[in-house]
């Protein structure tokens, strides 16, 4: 996490952001003038990248990162974990000396996987590594033995409909781009309860594999029944496939002891600096606090969540105060759909003209290349000279279409909003 762009960024925007992002999209001043101020910002810039990259500041977001990681570990809605985690953070907040420390109320899914098994039975034994699906329901206790159907798309499975009923459907379907695969992964279950199938296994949405399936959450939709479903790794879903194509029959047993609980209170944890002139203008930074049950959740999104906590700690430790009030707010419930950035938008959405930009990093805390903005022209172009000032560590690309599951609330309502762009994450720029 050497080179922090984006906590740069951060610091840099509330003291010149505000109304010329506001969305009738007039300027109080021209864009020669605002150019001008921007570029006066150019020692308070290095100064923040000094203390961020070389100075004490140097890898102190990781260090805190590894310490909360290996302390509270995974942090799945709804569990003690996740309590403890907001805890854990409600207290760094504060002894950091940050403002205005304080949690907002939220109400989670509570949902958990418990026993998962599944064995292909023909044409050969064979364990098969699966990982259950957010919300999905349980196999009967005794599981569920059937034969496999195949499909590579939504398409071939409506078009094999007749074929797939009483099965268990196995989706192989090619990673193109997250933001499209995960369709499967959302709705696979849905699609094949509508054709009669007993089960779905979604190949895991990755690009690549080592064995390892992927979790996420899933949607059951209102008057289709319910199945079991879980994720595959990449090369059982290729095999399958491939016996499938040979006319082979495959038969899986698989079993699954998911049980979804009521909603659990739960929270949103807030910290600020407040503004020196425009105190009730935000600039908020965020990621979130949760994760899934079957890792430490460092990546997804406790960097996000703690170069978006190191923002506010380098404006601190330099003493420096924003004209407009830099708001943190570490979501919760994130990967249930956004639940805690949901519930916090309507809350606050009727001083939503209040809020000149809102951040979120939550695509893995790598080099970074630049930043995503969705935006009007004209704060797109002051946006493109602030990041001019990150010419030092080579961070200046401005992408199209900024986009996150904790900040599209805003962005609907023409609220600008910017998403961290890793150097090896998939662009469409």
């Amino acid at each position: 996490m050497k080179y922090l762009f984006l906590i740069f960024f951060m610091n840099l925007l509330p003291q010149y952001a505000g109304k010329p992002f506001s969305r009738d999209g007039n300027y109080p001043k021209t864009f020669e003038d605002i150019r001008n101020e921007i570029a006066g910002y150019y020692d308070i810039a290095k100064a923040i990248i000094d203390l961020a990259v070389y100075g004490k500041a140097q890898n102190r977001s990781y260090e805190r990162l590894a310490v909360f990681a290996d302390t509270i570990g995974p942090r799945l809605s709804g569990s003690k974990n996740l309590d403890a985690a907001i805890k854990y953070m409600y207290s760094a907040l504060q002894k950091d000396g940050l403002e205005n420390v304080h949690l907002e109320p939220v109400k989670v899914p509570h949902w958990e996987r418990g026993e998962e098994f599944a064995m292909m039975l023909e044409p050969r034994n064979h364990s098969i590594a699966i990982l259950g699906l957010g919300s999905s329901v349980a196999t009967p206790p005794e599981g569920i033995t059937a034969e496999v159907i195949v499909v590579a798309s939504f398409d071939e499975l409506h078009r094999r409909a007749q074929e797939a009923k009483g099965k268990i459907v196995v989706y192989n379907q090619p990673f193109i781009s997250y933001g499209e695969t995960v369709r499967y992964r959302s709705l696979g279950a849905v699609e094949a309860a509508k054709v009669g199938a007993v089960a779905s296994l979604i190949r895991s949405v990755a690009s690549f594999s080592i064995n390892s399936p992927h979790t996420g959450w899933q949607n059951y939709q209102s008057g289709i029944p319910q199945i079991p479903t879980a994720c595959i790794s990449v090369e059982d879903a290729e095999m399958m496939s491939r016996m499938s194509f040979r006319g082979t029959k495959i038969v899986v047993y698989l079993k699954m002891g998911a049980r979804t609980y009521p909603d659990s209170a739960s929270f949103n944890t807030v910290a600020e600096i407040v503004g020196s002139k425009y105190p009730e203008q935000i600039v908020l930074v965020s990621g979130h606090l949760d994760s899934w049950d079957v890792g430490q959740g460092a990546m997804d999104d406790g960097g996000g969540a703690f170069i978006s906590w190191e923002a506010l700690s380098l404006i601190k430790d330099l003493g420096l105060r924003p004209k407009r009030t830099l708001r943190l707010v570490l979501w919760t419930g994130e990967e249930q759909g956004g639940i805690g950035a949901e519930q916090y938008y309507q809350l606050h959405k009727e001083n939503i003209s209040n809020f000149d930009i809102v951040m979120e990093s939550d695509e893995g805390t790598f080099k970074p290349s630049g930043l995503a903005f969705t935006g009007n022209a004209k704060a797109r172009d002051i946006v493109k000279e602030i990041m001019a000032l990150l010419l030092p560590i080579n961070v200046t690309e401005v992408y199209d279409a900024a986009d996150g599951t904790d900040i599209n609330f805003w962005m609907r309502d023409g609220v600008p909003v910017t998403h961290q762009a890793p150097s090896n994450a998939c662009l469409n720029a």
